[in-house]
């Protein structure tokens, strides 16, 4: 007798995004299969305005940016946990829809769900914010990250003006005037990133976990009741501690 046996597989659910009120969030979206996403300096336009736009809309401040050929990165603030999300799908259909349009095209364009993780803001949010305007350095597509127009590093080191922008206090933190503030900024890019700093924002970032110290993540875990950082799935954390402070 031939038998024949099939197999049922239950997909497993997606973790769901570790992303707190106030709370900075690094994310990436990327082109599906590594694709372009931008074509011509109008696409980069319409994205920025269309970002600007949402972000306002869903209650989520900008702090900085760059427009990567195949990729963007974003650094928010959102008021609400579920505002990137919701912003992100606004603004994702909005643009695949003019992309189709203006360059008769069908079919996806992103690589379907963002990537993100919350940013401790002491010792890591300036971190990944320079991370974030390094990009097309470390692509080689330019030298200086000033040499680059799709970013918001122009703002943050020179004071060219971004109404899609909000400093955000680290930032601002950084000097009492804004000449002071800017050339402060302008000096952390004098020594380059760490490997092991960018290695740590690629894999928290990837891996949806939280981007900070060992009691930044314990924090954002026993906030959410789930794990924020690398390792092996366990009970969730208790939740009768209240975070210390330093989410913000």
């Amino acid at each position: 007798m031939l038998w024949e046996f099939t197999y049922q597989t239950k997909a497993m659910p997606r973790r769901a995004r570790l992303s707190l009120p106030g709370v900075p969030l690094h994310l990436i979206q990327r082109g599906n299969n590594r694709q372009a996403c931008f074509y011509s300096p109008d696409d980069c336009r319409f994205y920025l305005d269309w970002l600007e736009d949402h972000a306002r809309r869903q209650g989520c401040r900008v702090h900085a940016f760059v427009l990567m050929t195949n990729h963007v990165h974003l650094l928010i603030t959102a008021d609400e946990a579920k505002a990137p999300g919701r912003m992100m799908k606004a603004l994702g259909q909005r643009y695949v829809q003019y992309v189709n349009r203006t360059y008769r095209r069908t079919g996806t364009l992103w690589e379907g769900r963002f990537r993100s993780c919350p940013v401790q803001t002491s010792s890591y949010f300036l971190a990944c914010q320079r991370y974030i305007e390094l990009n097309p350095v470390r692509a080689r597509m330019v030298e200086q990250p000033a040499d680059y127009r799709w970013s918001s590093y122009a703002h943050h080191a020179h004071g060219v003006a971004d109404t899609l922008l909000t400093p955000h206090p680290t930032y601002l933190a950084l000097g009492d005037t804004t000449e002071s503030r800017q050339a402060a900024y302008r000096a952390l890019f004098s020594e380059p990133l760490g490997q092991e700093m960018t290695d740590t924002i690629r894999t928290a970032t990837n891996g949806n976990f939280a981007l900070g110290n060992d009691r930044f993540a314990a924090e954002v875990a026993s906030a959410l009741g789930r794990r924020a950082s690398p390792g092996t799935p366990g009970r969730p954390p208790r939740r009768d501690s209240p975070p210390s402070g330093d989410l913000l």
